[in-house]
């Protein structure tokens, strides 16, 4: 999402220069790979020629309304990041109102859909990283129980959470699960006018020093549980995507981050 009009060879090119040995990629951007049709097994070949990892594809949409069709579209997903050479397919919940009339079929729901993915994700060799989303409108916007659903399947090696400093103050929730977390999200919003229940993707650009996330304490309070992990920019803000200098943006908004954690550090 930083630079969606980017070719994915481009892309990869950019987060070489950047220093960058690890990005995500996403299955949703028109006329970019991999929506645009470009094989799987290309973009890893691309990717390992800059000698970067493939942390995820994002996403598999709606996971917890699982169907017979979810399940042969999560089955083309695995097989793609299996080919691309992909860690992990993130996992993203239907993101609706009133889907689920009941807490109780909710999360039943969501503990099929988990059991279900779990046999697909292993045959492909991947982490299933699932995505609370704070909105109020969101089917799972608590990690808390993202985390329970897991232990109720009996699947903690197979799924981990995102932990998205976004969300994470959208839903309002304290709890952090560093020891669950397999990737973290960065992004960050810097309107003073809108209130916290009504931010929303459009709001969200790069980390600077008018954040109101509280992205740095996110990061300290997820390190100083023991998350050793990688942070992933995730911007949605029309002015990141089109930015005419993204490099030097993105450049500016690393070392504003690296800078804040090393000096509380020191």
């Amino acid at each position: 999402m930083t630079a969606p009009g980017l070719s994915v060879e481009a892309f990869f090119e950019l987060a070489a220069r950047l220093g960058v040995s690890a990005v995500e990629i996403r299955n949703d951007l028109p006329g970019v790979a991999l929506a645009d049709g470009t094989a799987a097994s290309e973009v890893g070949s691309l990717a390992s020629a800059k000698a970067l990892r493939i942390l995820s594809i994002n996403a598999l949409q709606r996971f917890n309304e699982w169907t017979p069709a979810r399940a042969e579209e999560a089955k083309a997903l695995c097989e793609q990041a299996h080919a691309a050479g992909a860690e992990a397919l993130v996992l993203c919940p239907v993101n609706e109102e009133g889907f689920w009339t009941d807490d109780a079929s909710r999360l039943q729901a969501l503990r099929d859909a988990l059991a279900a993915l779990a046999p697909i994700l292993e045959a492909a060799g991947l982490v299933g990283l699932v995505e609370p989303l704070g909105f109020a409108e969101c089917s799972l916007r608590l990690k808390s129980e993202a985390v329970a659903a897991i232990d109720a399947v009996g699947q903690r090696d197979r799924f981990k959470l995102v932990h998205d400093t976004f969300h994470h103050f959208v839903a309002g929730e304290t709890a952090l699960f560093p020891e669950r977390t397999g990737l973290v999200h960065i992004s960050g919003v810097e309107d003073r006018a809108v209130p916290r229940e009504t931010m929303r993707d459009p709001h969200r650009v790069l980390v600077g020093a008018n954040d109101r996330l509280d992205n740095l304490g996110q990061i300290r309070a997820l390190e100083k549980g023991g998350y050793r992990g990688p942070l992933s920019f995730e911007p949605f803000a029309p002015s990141v995507a089109e930015s005419r200098d993204i490099e030097g943006d993105l450049g500016a908004s690393m070392g504003f981050v690296a800078d804040g954690l090393t000096s509380k550090a020191a």
